[in-house]
C-alpha cells in the first residue's frame, strides 16, 4: 500500500497540506503539525492557531531507489531516480515526514537545514495532489 489518500479525503485535509499551520495545546503549549485534533502530549482538544515557519533541520532519512518508490510516485522516481524521504524537525518543535528536493541524495546530512515549499507531489484519480516537500536552506 502505497499514500494512497481518497479524493473527499484529500479535499477535506487540503486546507493543512496548503499551509504550515499547526495547533498550540492551551494546556501544555505542546505545538501539532499537521492539527490533530487532540494534544499529542496531554491529549486536551483545545488549541490555538499558530503559523508555523515552514524551516527545519533533517532529524532522519532514507533514500529511496526507483524500485522502493510507492506506486504513486513510480513515475517520478522513473525520471528522477533515487530520491530523498526526511523527518524534519520543524524550528518549532513537530517533526513531519516529507519528500527533501532539489539536492543531491549524496549530500544530504542529518542536521541540514530545510526549507518547506508547496510542491506538486503526484497525480491520481485525474488529480494533482499538491503538499509539502523541503529544499535546503540556501547560504
Amino acid at each position: 500500500m502505497g499514500a494512497h489518500i481518497s479524493i473527499p479525503m484529500y479535499e477535506r485535509t487540503v486546507g493543512q497540506r496548503l499551509a504550515f499551520e499547526g495547533e498550540r495545546c492551551a494546556e501544555c503549549g505542546t505545538i501539532a503539525f499537521p492539527p490533530k485534533g487532540a494534544c499529542p502530549d496531554c491529549r486536551n482538544t483545545e488549541f490555538e492557531t499558530v503559523d508555523l515557519s515552514g524551516d527545519g533541520t533533517i532529524y532522519s532519512y532514507t533514500v529511496l531507489s526507483p524500485g522502493g518508490a510507492p506506486p504513486e510516485f513510480a513515475g517520478q522516481a522513473r525520471a528522477e531516480g533515487r530520491y530523498v524521504v526526511a523527518i524534519v524537525e520543524l524550528d518549532e518543535g513537530p517533526r513531519i515526514t516529507a519528500q527533501v528536493t532539489d539536492v543531491d541524495p549524496e549530500s544530504v546530512d542529518i542536521g541540514m537545514p530545510v526549507t518547506g515549499q508547496i510542491r506538486r507531489i503526484y497525480e491520481e484519480e485525474g488529480v494533482v495532489r499538491y503538499g509539502f516537500k523541503f529544499v535546503p536552506t540556501s547560504d
